[in-house]
């Protein structure tokens, strides 16, 4: 079951940051991050382990219909996966439960609609929040750290910290969207879709 539930947590993952990102709610933040020159060092090649910890995210031309399946299959998806401990070992009724919901929804199975959420994932995570047009991530995440560069409330420990973490996101971005017209579908259903996914990662 680990390996169900890994895309879903690389996607929730992916759906969090986005959802986080929705702070931002300065169209300056974003115009700084756009003029700051990039200092980003070389990209490195990901150690091998890493590789193994999150697969690619294998890239599908989204539809209405997929979409719309993934909103009314995420409340009864996270009733589910909501009572799973970590590291649970693999059941078989979950399994089984989890294909049931998705099935009902219009998908041939869980992994398909992992497969749509990750997908979905992937474009809302370049979204801006504050003008809910998409960016790309590197964007978004650049207004970010210079938002919380701004923040005179942050503790200096937890300004730290975040700016670590948002860094070491930038120096491993998201693949590039290779279906451009998934970014017109999620526009279109943005609101539900950063709700919908977000609500599953609280």
């Amino acid at each position: 079951m680990r390996e169900i539930f890994r895309p879903a947590a690389v996607a929730l993952s992916t759906a969090c940051l986005a959802l986080a990102l929705s702070g931002i709610s300065s169209g300056e933040v974003l115009a700084q991050a756009k003029q700051a020159p990039s200092k980003q060092a070389p990209a490195q090649a990901a150690p091998p382990s890493a590789q193994q910890e999150a697969p690619a995210i294998k890239q599908i031309a989204l539809t209405e219909k997929q979409i719309e399946g993934v909103l009314a299959a995420q409340k009864d998806v996270d009733a589910i996966t909501d009572k799973i401990p970590d590291n649970a070992k693999p059941d078989p009724k979950i399994d089984a439960q989890l294909d049931a919901v998705a099935k009902k929804n219009g998908f041939a199975s869980y992994d398909e609609y992992n497969t749509v959420v990750d997908n979905i994932s992937l474009v809302l995570g370049g979204f801006d929040p504050a003008t809910k047009k998409y960016v790309g991530a590197e964007a978004v995440l650049k207004a970010q750290i210079a938002q919380i560069q701004a923040d005179k409330k942050m503790s200096a420990k937890d300004k730290k910290e975040a700016l670590a973490d948002l860094n070491e996101a930038l120096k491993s971005p998201p693949p590039a969207i290779e279906n451009k017209g998934n970014i017109d579908l999620v526009a279109k259903y943005y609101d539900k879709l950063a709700e919908a996914l977000g609500e599953s990662e609280e």
